[in-house]
């Protein structure tokens, strides 16, 4: 039986909603601190990462004149700290319902809090054999880094041409694996869907939603 592997970020679910729910938590708390509106607040972050901008607590601080070093780790804390509100997209949950029966796991990239409060909130404890974060195991095995993969050989005492990963991002997600037989499937969506990479970064399969992603198509993957 193949052993199915999802990424986190923009596969299972839109990452974009955990940045939301991030700052409202952040809005939330500059209220409590600072009595800065919420509103206003959670506007000016938003406004801030639509318009690409890095140091978006920075900028929030000195716009509402409350800005200190100490402020801007206070919100990085409640920012990463937060218990998230997010779901799954439709997709993955009929996606997940299909594949009962199969092994599936996750391997997701990332701060090891932030990661686990995304999976907590999601339920994928409860659905998933296992879940690897895989700065839990030193950033080193971050991917492209196969560590987390092979380890997934080893739990299911499989090789990697039984195993098939499903992601979304080309810089990182399939080029560490590819070499060694795993099968990939890039979904296109999330910040990467326009990406365009060299053939050796490329997914072996690329899809518009896991509805693609039945039993009948795992089994007829080469």
């Amino acid at each position: 039986m193949m052993v199915v592997v999802f990424d986190l970020d923009d596969t299972l679910y839109s990452e974009v909603t955990f940045v939301y729910s991030g700052f409202r938590a952040v809005a939330n708390f500059l209220f409590g601190i600072y009595a800065v509106s919420v509103i206003d607040s959670y506007l000016f972050m938003v406004k801030q990462l639509e318009q690409g901008r890095g140091r978006i607590f920075d900028e929030t601080l000195q716009h509402f004149g409350v800005f200190s070093k100490k402020a801007v780790l206070q919100c990085i804390y409640v920012y990463r700290g937060h218990k998230p509100d997010i779901k799954l997209y439709e997709d993955s949950i009929e996606c997940l319902k299909r594949l009962n029966g199969f092994p599936v796991y996750v391997v997701t990239d990332g701060n090891k809090l932030v990661q686990k409060n995304k999976l907590v909130a999601l339920g994928l404890y409860k659905t998933m054999n296992f879940c690897f974060i895989t700065h839990r195991y030193g950033v080193k095995n971050a991917k492209p880094s196969t560590h987390c993969f092979l380890k997934i050989c080893e739990r299911e005492k499989v090789e990697p041409q039984e195993i098939v990963y499903i992601g979304d991002n080309p810089h990182k997600d399939f080029v560490g694996i590819k070499a060694l037989g795993f099968k990939t499937i890039r979904i296109m969506r999330g910040h990467f869907k326009d990406v365009v990479k060299p053939i050796e970064f490329e997914a072996q399969y690329q899809i518009q939603s896991l509805d693609v992603l039945t039993v009948d198509f795992l089994r007829k993957m080469k």
